[in-house]
């Protein structure tokens, strides 16, 4: 948030601004969705839904499950969300008390992180590195000490690292075995350049599943998530939700519902990213930056430049002061060590990922 802060203050004072720090798409809300916004507003009341969410959208994404993944949930263990932030907040709220062990990835996503310690829970940072292709084991969850809950996201931000059928069947029986509370977030699933993800209720639909209309969907701002979990946790979330949020936007619901039915609008942003990050993987190497995540799924490549900075913030810095490139440094996903480290995004358009290729070019030259 501070590099994005920092890179439109730069672009109001009339400087160019190439951004490979956005961790959304830049393309609006999918056509239908917006003519069913439109609608909505000219047509309905727009009052509250029930806390759960529209049942009509609670429908269409269990249908979704079956239809993508061959995967039966029930609409009833759906719940909408006030994107996916709001679902995580009503899951650990839900499935921790004050002073639980909770494992957290690391590198990863720095809010899971802080929404845990402002519920009072102890955050246990479970790592995961290059030398394991940034992918969780069992034996990393050994080394973790008891643990109560995990967070887990596939695809990862900031490694776009993505948990297999044989991974997530293994760390769900772990967490089975060890009675630890599993939820994963599967935010940037669509987002995929290989296998395509499996959803983590194939495996056990014990375990909480949280997503968004955020990524895929291309609907950052219409604040509008899910998710799925098991029946005797949907009481005391509905609860949670009425005191905390009343209900999900009506107005993104409506247009959430049709976003799902626009997979060839959708898929042809996917193909961008593509293009994107084939240019990041095949040009990065050339001016040294060699130690790069598999980015399998997500719009993140992680990148180690320890051997350009110790403080990926000054870096970064640099990059958006002298060259205008903006790029995110790793502290926030690392705190222990991403000063060696720094997210490049390439959500973006192609043109912000080939002129900040060339600007960074300029400064370390190509082999």
């Amino acid at each position: 948030m501070a590099v994005m802060g920092m890179a439109a203050e730069r672009a109001a004072h009339g400087a160019d601004v190439f951004h490979l720090e956005v961790g959304e798409p830049p393309t609006p809300a999918p056509s239908a969705a917006i003519a069913a916004a439109r609608e909505a507003i000219e047509r309905d009341r727009l009052g509250y839904t029930p806390a759960t969410g529209d049942p009509g959208l609670r429908r269409r994404i269990a249908r979704h499950y079956l239809d993508v993944y061959g995967t039966h949930v029930d609409p009833s263990r759906v719940i909408v969300t006030l994107g996916g932030s709001g679902a995580c907040i009503l899951a650990f709220l839900a499935c921790f008390d004050e002073g639980a062990r909770v494992g957290v990835i690391v590198p990863g996503y720095p809010c899971y992180r802080n929404m845990l310690t402002a519920f009072g829970v102890n955050v246990i940072p479970v790592r995961v590195d290059a030398g394991a292709h940034w992918l969780l084991s069992e034996e990393t969850l050994e080394g973790s000490g008891d643990l109560d809950g995990l967070v887990v996201a596939s695809p990862s931000n900031p490694t776009g690292t993505m948990l297999g059928r044989e991974d997530l069947e293994a760390v769900s029986a772990w967490c089975e075995a060890q009675d630890v509370r599993l939820i994963v977030d599967e935010i940037y699933h669509g987002i995929v350049y290989g296998e395509p993800a499996g959803t983590a209720l194939a495996v056990d639909d014990e375990i909480v599943v949280v997503n968004s209309f955020s990524k895929y969907y291309s609907m950052t701002g219409w604040r509008v998530g899910w998710m799925v979990v098991p029946e005797y946790l949907v009481d005391p979330i509905e609860r949670l939700a009425q005191n905390l949020f009343v209900a999900p936007s009506t107005l993104a619901q409506r247009a959430a519902e049709k976003a799902m039915d626009c997979t060839a609008e959708l898929d042809a942003h996917v193909e961008r990213y593509r293009g994107n990050r084939e240019l990041l993987l095949d040009r990065l190497p050339r001016m040294g930056i060699t130690d790069l995540s598999p980015a399998d799924g997500a719009f993140f490549v992680y990148a180690d430049v320890g051997h350009l900075t110790d403080d990926s913030y000054v870096l970064c810095r640099s990059w958006l002061d002298d060259l205008g490139v903006a790029v995110t440094p790793g502290i926030d996903f690392d705190p222990e060590h991403g000063r060696s480290s720094v997210r490049f995004s390439f959500a973006g358009t192609r043109l912000d990922v080939e002129v900040a290729l060339e600007r960074l070019e300029g400064r370390y030259g190509t082999s």
